[in-house]
């Protein structure tokens, strides 16, 4: 046998059966905003995790951007090793 729902008002409780239509469709859409909220606070979850991910890559591709631009020598550098002055 199952338990008939019942809605929390003020702390009293009524059974959902004897609230009113505009009651009803009021507590459906509360119900509905709630079940969407979860949803969306799943979806957050999931994007700021992928957004870590992201910015890890992005900061270690840069890294490995900046380590290969200060491996590479310069034309002074490399007009010094030559010997030229100009």
């Amino acid at each position: 046998m199952s338990e008939e729902a019942v809605v929390l008002i003020d702390d009293k409780e009524l059974k959902v059966s004897e609230l009113s239509e505009e009651q009803r469709y009021l507590h459906s859409q509360l119900l509905d905003l709630k079940n969407k909220e979860a949803s969306l606070k799943f979806q957050l979850d999931q994007v700021a995790a992928s957004m870590s991910v992201f910015q890890n890559a992005f900061i270690e591709a840069s890294k490995e951007v900046a380590e290969e631009t200060l491996e590479q020598p310069t034309e002074i550098e490399e007009g010094e090793e030559d010997g030229n002055d100009s």
